[in-house]
């Protein structure tokens, strides 16, 4: 006879164990300044019922239970939809180091006909016991938070109906996993657009101190008619459409970039030419007595 409680005790803590590896890199992510695609993470173990169930549906005798691949579960939720395959990446780059993935099937790309949509991954992952180490199934469940919504809420109704649902009900959830789809989009798309603006404002930021920088280069260098020609351009840029001072800030940050090159390079051939060089640090701070003697 099976003892479920010490047959379930690898399966708790491999769900703890991988929850909290998880939760460390989401928080490492965040004191780090850096975007973490983990929002937050729960996991369970099923019940022991469930598990008969289950097993009995799958025509497994008891000392068959643990080829069950979801007896131990974690999910991860994300914000976005593009996460969810950054977390995959993840997962398969810890391949041989402390899992063994299994089994991986896209239902955001193949999507079920209930409308159900997450990605799902089963893993082999080791527990170390008393006895030695223990080798169980875990699945891992990846969504975004509104997949996670949907999918919440279906299972509870559906569960109510004993997996029976009517005909009209099932089509209106099926309809209701679009609407979630369509938000999901959309805001992936509202994110997308956010951080193409924020990179172009950097771009830009990062053009504007070059052009400046490149102007006080050429004014210390002497060249102060170059430099003004081109700090009034870049003034009268302020006064044009912002489409068209984009192009503009590129332009003129070749040019000014540009004559900075090359007045370097008249300078370098100019020291070449009169056989000048560069004072060596230790004649250029000696004393007069010492100079001398270097003469």
């Amino acid at each position: 006879m099976l003892h479920w409680r010490e047959f379930l005790l690898p399966y708790e803590a491999a769900v703890e164990e991988l929850k909290n590896k998880l939760k460390a890199i989401r928080n490492e992510c965040r004191k780090t300044n850096e975007y973490s695609p983990i929002e937050f993470v729960v996991g369970r173990v099923k019940q022991v019922p469930s598990i008969i169930e289950k097993a009995q549906k799958l025509g497994l005798g008891e000392d068959e239970i643990h080829k069950i691949d979801d007896i131990a579960g974690i999910r991860i939720i994300c914000q976005f939809e593009d996460d969810i395959y950054e977390i995959v990446k993840m997962l398969r780059a810890r391949e041989g180091l402390d899992m063994e993935i299994v089994l991986e099937k896209d239902y955001i790309r193949e999507v079920k006909d209930s409308g159900y949509r997450s990605y799902h991954m089963i893993v082999r992952y080791p527990v170390y016991t008393l006895k030695g180490v223990k080798l169980v199934l875990l699945e891992i469940q990846i969504r975004t938070m509104a997949m996670n919504f949907w999918a919440t809420v279906e299972h509870s109704l559906r569960y109510k109906y004993k997996e029976a649902l009517p005909e009209n009900i099932a089509q209106r959830l099926k309809n209701t996993a679009q609407a979630v789809n369509q938000i999901d989009t959309e805001m992936q798309a509202i994110r997308d657009e956010i951080m193409s603006a924020q990179q172009l404002f950097m771009h830009k930021s990062n053009t504007v101190s070059q052009i400046l920088n490149d102007i006080n280069i050429l004014e210390k260098m002497g060249e102060h008619e170059t430099a003004a020609r081109f700090r009034s351009a870049f003034g009268m840029m302020h006064y044009e459409q912002e489409g068209e001072m984009d192009l503009g800030l590129e332009e003129l940050a070749e040019k000014t970039r540009e004559a900075v090159v090359i007045k370097n390079k008249t300078i370098t051939e100019k020291m070449g030419d009169q056989g000048q060089s560069w004072p060596d640090e230790e004649t250029e701070e000696a004393g007069p007595e010492t100079a001398q003697a270097a003469q």
